[in-house]
């Protein structure tokens, strides 16, 4: 299923197969959308490293209780030829100038974790 220009649902999906409730996968068409955003302005590719997480593959990874992924809310990226570093300071530059939703952006060793929960406060 086709959710942008260049995003498929299937990008998103648990890794551990579970199906996606309707309401998380309402949340992932404006996460998708957000990634559409950045992959416009970037003009690179983006690989979904992690997206949307059934509750038992998010305790199976050791993921948060809370974490936005299990909403559908989330996602882990990478963007070849770009640290992560780079990526969260477009992601946020995009955030400053009202081009993509304001969330939770964290910058791991080898990805970038951003999130639509609405409020700045979660940086990491």
């Amino acid at each position: 299923m086709k959710l942008t220009k260049n995003f498929n649902k299937s990008e998103f999906d648990s890794k551990d197969g579970a199906d996606m409730p309707d309401e998380v996968l309402f949340n992932i068409q404006r996460l998708a959308n957000q990634m559409q955003h950045l992959r416009t302005h970037l003009n690179k590719p983006i690989t979904i490293n992690s997206g949307y997480r059934s509750i038992s593959h998010n305790e199976a990874i050791g993921g948060s209780l809370n974490s936005q992924h299990i909403l559908g809310k989330a996602c882990d990226i990478t963007v070849q030829g770009m640290t992560p570093k780079e990526v969260a300071e477009v992601i946020e530059d995009l955030i400053l100038c009202g081009d993509m939703l304001q969330g939770g952006l964290g910058i791991y060793r080898t990805f970038v974790h951003y999130d639509i929960r609405g409020f700045k406060k979660v940086r990491w």
